[in-house]
């Protein structure tokens, strides 16, 4: 019983007086326990902040060294460049109203129904011209060429067709700027006519009777009879009885 008790790992002064510190053998060296168990504890926290970084990662979170996640790309909060950038509520609460009441947002002229007042000229600006106060500003209607002539003007003889109303057609001339190709009214209203019915070159007739002198002069129809006539052998293509209608 005295060698059991010889071999056993402490002393009878290390158990009754408890005094000195326990101490266990590693690697050779002689570590007290107390350091053993404070590298435990830290091992094992360090394991637990590698398995929630692992699992953060893919959020793009990260670790600090204080263990608290951090989101990455994102100002610290405690710096105070942080928590100027920061556009967050500062209660951490936010109501979910648009900012400025809708008149934050890029391409936004102001709040539904906000109305600008006539902003005033400033004599004294370099760039003020006192000519530009009296200045009359006039739409410019460009002369309407070959092609977008026929373009324009063939659904509006068409529509004359139905409705028969030679005012409406001289109200919508008038609007146009037909320039050089006021001669061509009568040509294109003959043509189309030749491929339809006989009232409808009966209101043809009547339709250049009324825009001589209001919308076309009296050279203009001369002219366009004359280009009819050149191009009659065209004509016939479409209309086999346009020289005797």
């Amino acid at each position: 019983e005295l060698e059991n008790l010889s071999d056993a790992p402490f002393s009878g002064d290390e158990e009754n007086g408890g005094s000195e510190e326990r101490k266990t053998e590693i690697n050779g060296n002689w570590i007290p326990a107390t350091s053993i168990t404070e590298a435990k504890i830290n091992a094992k926290a360090k394991r637990r902040l590698r398995k929630n970084s692992s699992r953060d990662s893919g959020r793009g979170d990260s670790v600090s060294e204080n263990g608290e996640t951090l989101k990455i790309g994102v100002v610290v909060p405690t710096s105070p460049k942080g928590k100027l950038l920061d556009r967050r509520s500062r209660s951490g609460k936010g109501r979910g109203l648009p900012k400025k009441g809708g008149a934050g947002g890029k391409g936004v002229w102001g709040t539904p129904g906000q109305v600008y007042d006539v902003e005033e000229v400033d004599v004294k600006d370099p760039n003020y011209d006192d000519d530009q106060e009296n200045c009359v500003y006039e739409t410019v209607v460009l002369p309407l060429d070959e092609r977008a002539f026929e373009k324009t003007l063939t659904p509006i003889i068409q529509e004359y067709f139905e409705h028969g109303d030679t005012n409406e057609v001289s109200e919508m001339l008038k609007d146009l700027n037909l320039g050089e190709m006021k001669y061509s009214v009568p040509v294109l209203a003959v043509s189309l006519a030749l491929e339809g019915k006989a009232s409808h070159r009966e209101m043809t007739s009547k339709l250049i009777s009324d825009l001589c002198g209001t919308v076309v002069s009296r050279t203009d129809v001369e002219k366009s009879f004359d280009r009819l006539l050149k191009e009659l052998p065209e004509l016939v293509l479409d209309s086999p009885k346009a020289p005797q209608v």
